[in-house]
């Protein structure tokens, strides 16, 4: 009885990693440029106690690497939104000055000049942050070069080019994500930077990439999750009344 008591714990205690993981990806099916983790992955575990030295357990370990699956592209008309294209990622400055990356590209101008996204991360160029002189129109081209235009100007005057924004291809390497929501390299220290590649990363100018999470999907594997749930309960309660029984019958014979 211990021994199937023991199982149902196992399991309960493996499905609520999967379930994190669910929940969080479901909790961020309307926030721009989310993107999705894999699932849970299991590793090989060697039981420690009494017994033979081959006994080994599958155990969940969650990864957190991102799934750069393309979302739902809309189109804003906002000069300053921009989509990632394919699989480009845009380096951007975490809280703590790591570079990192995102593909969130709801940008906008803070009182400080600076260009950021939506969740407040310092958008980098060329050379750092990127500086918007005050005052100016901000026009983003599909490579990543950034114009800016006084509105005071003739409408025939050229826009000047202000930088550049600092675009990676993701497509030969694995992003995990950080504690603060932004990507980095997978089993690299974070800050560090992805390889430049003969690919060039675009982006789709006055639009917004979507979140990549299917609502129904998550929500289909977590009903999923949650009757697995009731039945390994239903089988601890049903293996207490039985050990209960088999105690009563002892005690009465």
């Amino acid at each position: 009885m211990d021994r199937l008591v023991f199982t149902s714990n196992a399991t309960i205690k493996e499905q609520a990693t999967a379930r994190q993981v669910l929940v969080n990806d479901l909790a961020n099916v309307s926030t721009v440029g989310f993107k999705s983790s894999y699932d849970v992955a299991l590793k090989t575990v060697k039981v420690n106690g009494p017994g033979f030295d081959s006994r080994f357990q599958a155990q969940a370990m969650v990864r957190d690497q991102i799934r750069l699956t393309p979302g739902p592209i809309m189109a804003t008309g906002r000069p300053m939104d921009i989509a990632l294209a394919e699989t480009a990622v845009m380096t951007v400055q975490a809280p703590n000055g790591d570079v990192a990356f995102t593909r969130r590209g709801d940008l906008r101008v803070n009182p400080q000049g600076q260009l950021e996204n939506g969740s407040g991360h310092l958008v980098l160029g060329n050379g750092g942050p990127i500086a918007v002189p005050p005052g100016m129109n901000v026009s983003i081209n599909p490579d990543g070069s950034i114009y800016a235009k006084d509105p005071a100007q003739p409408a025939t005057a050229p826009s000047v080019l202000i930088d550049q924004l600092r675009l990676r291809d993701g497509s030969d390497t694995k992003l995990g994500r950080r504690q603060d929501g932004l990507f980095k390299v997978d089993g690299q220290p974070d800050g560090t930077d992805i390889a430049l590649g003969n690919a060039q990363p675009r982006v789709i100018p006055q639009a917004l990439e979507g979140s990549n999470v299917s609502a129904i999907e998550a929500m289909t594997k977590l009903i999923d999750h949650s009757r697995s749930f009731e039945t390994q309960i239903r089988i601890i309660k049903e293996t207490k009344a039985l050990d209960e029984s088999g105690a009563s019958m002892m005690k009465n014979a």
